[in-house]
């Protein structure tokens, strides 16, 4: 096996990273919502938890703020003094006082009086940006947890496509497969050959990006996937794959990227598996394992034989040979 880098890796993870932004690494701050989601969970975790302790300390800074100016933390709150909020003493207290308000919890100890407008303006500056925060950060957590990668997991592809005969023509094959129950909605699967090349004007093209045909004339890219069906590429006249033999594969240098994509029946968003062959994954005049059987009033999957393949008789030709 000739190990090399891969454009797509088998868990469909793209091996590209963007540098030299420049200046343009500002437009992830104009969209700072679809930044903080593409994040990993350990900075989401992080920005979370930073954002609510100094919004939380800034806003009992303020409280403590409004006590010491006013010269409650050093008066007795009787029934002769009123002060701006009653039973606040210090930052603890203020800070006390702050949860409860934010939290909606109100023990009742501690309160607003009415002769402390400025409290009432901070009480509705605090409210007003306590939703304000609420509703990104929760909402930016609840469109993470949600989202449909882990979905994509258990989609599979098979380690290895094929090349042999189906229907008296030679065809390139893999197979996919839905591990749960529930379905994907209008599930649709593309294939793209990434290859160089270099164009009769002299531009060397490194990953030029060509489409397999998996019957988008006839409708068959579009999957009842249900169970593991095996996806056909017809090697004729038209496919990228007219010339290749079973000797000329040995020097080839390409990589096949599937996608796999469709709709969460559960959740209603859209999902989108991948994964890649390159030509050392491409087995020469093999057939992939049957894996379904007719059991009592059902049919059975056998996952262990999903991988499997077994020799058949090829022509050891290319199509156009």
């Amino acid at each position: 096996r000739r190990e090399r880098q891969r454009f797509v890796d088998k868990n469909g993870r793209c091996n590209v990273q963007h540098g030299n932004l420049g200046g343009e690494s500002s437009r992830y701050l104009s969209d700072l919502f679809t930044t903080l989601v593409d994040l990993k969970w350990r900075w989401n975790l992080l920005i979370f938890l930073l954002t609510y302790t100094v919004a939380w300390l800034v806003m009992a800074s303020m409280w403590w703020g409004i006590a010491y100016l006013r010269g409650d933390l050093q008066q007795a709150h009787g029934d002769t003094y009123s002060p701006c909020v009653a039973n606040v003493y210090n930052f603890p207290s203020a800070f006390l006082f702050f949860i409860e308000t934010e939290a909606t919890i109100g023990y009742g100890h501690r309160y607003i009086t009415e002769r402390c407008p400025e409290g009432i303006v901070l009480f509705l500056f605090q409210s007003l940006l306590g939703s304000v925060v609420d509703a990104f950060l929760i909402g930016c957590m609840f469109i993470k947890m949600s989202q449909p990668k882990k979905r994509a997991e258990t989609l599979m592809f098979s380690r290895a496509a094929v090349i042999s005969q189906r229907d008296a023509k030679l065809c390139l094959m893999f197979r996919v497969g839905n591990l749960r129950n529930s379905h994907m909605v209008s599930a649709q699967i593309r294939c793209k050959l990434i290859k160089s090349r270099q164009t009769p004007e002299g531009e060397f093209l490194p990953l030029d990006q060509c489409e397999l045909d998996v019957g988008f004339g006839t409708g068959a890219d579009q999957l009842f996937l249900v169970s593991p069906l095996t996806i056909c590429h017809e090697i004729n006249s038209e496919s990228p794959f007219f010339c290749l033999s079973q000797r000329s594969l040995r020097s080839e240098q390409f990589e096949i990227v599937v996608i796999l994509e469709g709709i969460v029946e559960t959740t209603g968003m859209t999902c989108q598996a991948r994964t890649s062959y390159t030509e050392d994954e491409v087995l020469w005049g093999h057939r992939f394992l049957p894996v379904m059987s007719l059991e009592d009033g059902f049919f059975r999957v056998d996952y262990s034989q999903f991988h499997a393949t077994f020799e058949v008789p090829t022509p050891p030709y290319s199509v156009k040979e």
